[in-house]
């Protein structure tokens, strides 16, 4: 998995290519814990994530309630493969999910 990311001020932009399972969340999860402080907003630019397991699930989860559910958290050029996981397991209703042509929430 290769993490890249972003601070534009305030806004987080953390992009995600790979696969994103029990093995590589936690690199994920030290990357947004490391850029977290001062954000206000925070999008996951998934254009590039192959797969994600519930260890990925439980690090967007966390961003999630960092920003104490408001509707800070995006996720974005989420392939179809991803959404039916979100979809599956009420992500699209927790945060906004976005594919390249359309909004899921």
């Amino acid at each position: 998995m290769d993490i890249t990311t972003n601070k534009n001020g305030t806004a987080l932009t953390i992009c995600i290519s790979g696969r994103l399972d029990t093995q590589t969340a936690p690199a994920l999860e030290k990357t947004l814990d490391d850029n977290l402080p001062g954000a206000t907003s925070i999008t996951f630019d998934l254009a590039g994530l192959t797969y994600t397991s519930s260890a990925g699930l439980r690090v967007f989860m966390k961003a999630r309630k960092a920003m104490q559910g408001q509707d800070d958290v995006r996720l974005i050029h989420v392939c179809d493969d991803i959404i039916e996981i979100l979809e599956m397991t009420g992500f699209t209703e927790l945060m906004t999910v976005e594919k390249d042509d359309e909004t899921l929430k």
